[in-house]
């Protein structure tokens, strides 16, 4: 069984090669559109394409019986189209409900032919990151809704899910939310941060063109929509623990606290000014 994973470059993606190879798959293709930085396994076959490279695919998935599908929404429809015209068989996709911003991507999967399995993720442990430099600036966190709350999950498990789904034929047809293990306010998740650092870390609430302008910085254009849709999406919705995490890769989901402790380094630099 040729198994290819798409995005291999991506956090996720990268991820998802690791744990295949792990579980024993040994027919193991990526789509990657930067080999070098990838720095994959010896022990897979790589291709150099990009999902929205339509011309780069054909030859990535001749002979491939399953896929993990990056979500690519603007180009997700030719995508199948041409995996189902190759052969492809099953597609485990990184999506969202049909009312979320990836809907798109699930609805596509579903009406493409193939079988299938959608992964929906809540809120990111990594999203944890883009504090980093108004803690190095700062030494504080700057956001406007410091009561929100979700169930974070680390992007490890994601993977770890997708490289079952695609290895296991029961997960086909199924959709799983997924979610880590327990619910965190902003508050308690950038306290936990600091436990991780050694230091405490305020959280100082803001007004949201407050939020805008504390994140321009790092994410330039994309600050409001991340305060927006992110941020002010989990006000009215938040995503409970689902269990899918353990049932399916059969250990406990990864909590913050596990997480923070695990990524010191990424918040080293901030941890020292």
């Amino acid at each position: 069984m040729k198994i290819l994973v798409t995005g291999a470059t991506g956090n996720i993606g990268r991820k998802v090669v690791d744990h295949l190879l792990t579980m024993g798959a040994t027919d193991v293709r990526v789509l990657t559109n930067d080999p070098r930085r990838a720095a994959l396994p010896d022990r897979v076959e790589v291709i150099s394409g990009y999902l929205r490279r339509l011309d780069s695919l054909p030859i990535a998935f001749e002979g491939v019986d399953r896929m993990y599908l990056a979500p690519t929404p603007d180009t997700v429809t030719e995508v199948l189209t041409l995996a189902r015209t190759a052969g492809v068989q099953r597609v485990v996709d990184l999506s969202g409900e049909p009312e979320s911003w990836w809907g798109s991507v699930t609805e596509a999967v579903e009406t493409s032919g193939l079988e299938w399995t959608h992964l929906w993720p809540g809120d990111f442990m990594e999203n944890a990151r883009i504090w980093a430099k108004q803690i190095r600036d700062t030494g504080a966190v700057r956001e406007p809704y410091p009561s929100t709350a979700s169930a974070p999950i680390a992007m490890d498990d994601i993977a770890e899910v997708a490289a079952t789904a695609l290895l296991e034929d029961e997960h086909a047809g199924k959709s799983y939310g997924l979610a880590g293990p327990e619910i965190l306010t902003r508050t308690e998740l950038v306290r936990q941060l600091g436990v991780a650092l050694g230091r405490d870390i305020p959280f100082i609430p803001v007004s949201r063109d407050e939020a805008v302008q504390a994140f321009r910085s790092e994410m330039g254009d994309t600050a409001s929509w991340y305060v927006d849709n992110v941020l002010g999406g989990m006000v009215e919705n938040t995503l409970a623990p689902t269990g899918s995490v353990p049932e399916i890769i059969g250990r406990p989901a990864t909590t913050f606290a596990r997480w923070a402790a695990d990524h010191v380094g990424d918040f080293a630099e901030a941890a020292t000014q």
